[in-house]
């Protein structure tokens, strides 16, 4: 990735994809989108700019959708929502691999240590992350369960009544990894995530 100049300061693009056949049909309305985009706005403190796709549980078209999101909207990080488990027509995890340059496996691990903290089920959630690299850009793509509910506890983590941290979300460790791909700075609202990065990678507050 020699090629790419860093931009610390500029807005972070952020991709969100939802993945459901009867959504995308409009037999019911979407949560996941909305889901993502609240929690996200409420989390992150610098400027970004998300755009939006609510497809089809079609392995051609989400893999389409994740290769237009970073090649040519050039988001550092998508997010995608749904399609995640056993069944037959959950092909979310295949997708985003055949698009992938390299796996990031900790993130999985993570989703589903916090999701086994409230159903045993959640051994069967297949969700991942990868890095999508081409010459000049490099985005974080992950994938995340379908309940908004689900969405905010894998990205927050746990806290008890006094807002302690008991397990951490999976969101933490996301700003660094973009520092890490040659993505913008970014930080958080520390009231709802805290980011964690090294002492050597953190830049002063910016004055708003």
């Amino acid at each position: 990735m020699s090629n790419r100049v860093r931009d610390l300061d500029r807005a972070l693009r952020i991709g969100l994809i939802s993945i459901s056949d009867r959504a995308s049909q409009g037999i019911y309305q979407d949560q996941g989108l909305p889901a993502l985009q609240e929690w996200l706005v409420a989390a992150i403190a610098t400027p970004l700019n998300i755009e939006t796709r609510l497809i089809p549980d079609e392995r051609a078209a989400i893999e389409q959708a994740l290769i237009t999101l970073v090649d040519d909207a050039r988001c550092d990080l998508v997010i995608t929502t749904g399609g995640t488990g056993p069944a037959r027509r959950d092909v979310t995890p295949e997708a985003t691999l055949a698009v992938a340059t390299k796996e990031m496996p900790g993130f999985g691990e993570q989703m589903r240590q916090i999701s086994l903290k409230f159903v045993p089920t959640a051994i069967l959630s297949r969700q991942l992350a990868v890095i999508r690299e081409t010459h000049d850009h490099a985005a974080l793509i992950l994938n995340l369960p379908g309940q908004p509910k689900s969405i905010k506890e894998t990205l927050e983590g746990l806290k008890d009544a006094d807002g302690k941290q008991i397990v951490a979300g999976i969101f933490a460790a996301v700003p660094y990894c973009i520092d890490l791909i040659g993505g913008p700075y970014i930080e958080t609202n520390d009231a709802v995530c805290q980011a964690f990065r090294p002492k050597s990678a953190i830049r002063p507050k910016q004055n708003s």
